[in-house]
């Protein structure tokens, strides 16, 4: 594709596959689909990127639905090679739960499952040529919807959007209010800020510190869905534009970088999958500790 789009300069080019499909509200009162970038930004809180939308909806239910197949078909006897791969990822996943998270709790083993898996298929499509489902979709975009190809936008990686990533995290953060609160009550999980990490005997020295402590200690609780989301879409958006720059050059020579490529990126997004999960068992650990 990116020798056909001939009309598009390398840098178009990139900036093309890095524009979400996005719907929403103009200066002017108009509701439409973003033509240009430009009118994307136009748009600001009220844009929805559909590709992104669809892409996590849509990969969310086939997760749902791979494990719901095997869960009915689970017998006491020999397992299909799926089954053993799908009770593998279940077992996986457990043991980490159960080594790293202190409470108790019957959502985090399903919640750390649905995370891992979930990531790990969005950051999958990235593995998929970078032209050629962005190319479907401007090819039904001009022939069905009469559209012009180059507004065409269909973004297939979910991680690569900071409002996916960030999403996720925020839903995070919201569970780390929650256990906080449920462990220790609203006075001890605000206590935490309040006379963390420096305390004194003294009690007006105490209340001397709790400024201090709260600028310190709100610090590092806000980094955290911060962090989550930006690790997450930081090295997806690397990866994803690699492979546009690959695409940019002659086709001999594309398939000796992207396959190299393809194969260690199988490492990353498992990798970051495996970290997003972690670290929010981590933190729900935290905040269910009592002392």
């Amino acid at each position: 594709m990116a020798a056909e789009e001939h009309a598009l300069t390398s840098t178009e080019y990139i900036k093309h596959h890095l524009t979400n499909m996005t719907y929403g509200k103009m200066p002017d009162g108009s509701w439409k689909l973003a033509e240009t970038a430009e009118e994307a930004q136009q748009m600001g809180f009220t844009a929805i990127h559909l590709d992104s939308m669809g892409w996590s909806i849509g990969l969310g239910m086939i997760f749902c639905f791979l494990f719901w197949v095997v869960a009915k078909a689970a017998n006491a006897g020999v397992p299909t090679k799926f089954q053993s791969a799908i009770e593998m990822i279940i077992e996986f996943v457990d043991s980490n739960v159960r080594d790293t998270f202190h409470g108790k709790s019957r959502l985090i083993a399903p919640l750390a499952l649905t995370i891992f898996v979930w990531i790990f298929l969005m950051n999958a499509m990235d593995l998929i040529p970078v032209d050629f489902i962005p190319y479907t979709a401007q090819l039904i975009g001009a022939h069905v919807f009469g559209m012009d190809p180059h507004h065409v936008y269909f973004k297939i990686v979910p991680t690569t959007d900071i409002n996916v990533t960030l999403g996720m995290s925020l839903s995070v953060f919201a569970l780390i209010f929650f256990y906080g609160i449920r462990a220790k009550g609203l006075g001890g999980f605000a206590g935490e800020f309040a006379f963390n990490p420096f305390s004194s005997n003294n009690i007006v020295f105490k209340i001397l510190l709790v400024p201090v402590n709260l600028v310190l200690e709100l610090a590092t609780f806000l980094a955290r869905p911060v962090s989550l989301a930006l690790r997450l879409f930081g090295n997806m958006y690397a990866g994803e534009l690699i492979f546009i720059l690959i695409a940019l050059l002659p086709f001999w020579i594309q398939w000796a970088l992207s396959v190299p490529w393809a194969i260690f990126h199988i490492l990353v997004i498992t990798l970051q999958a495996f970290v997003f999960m972690m670290l929010t068992i981590v933190y729900l650990s935290m905040a269910s500790e009592k002392h």
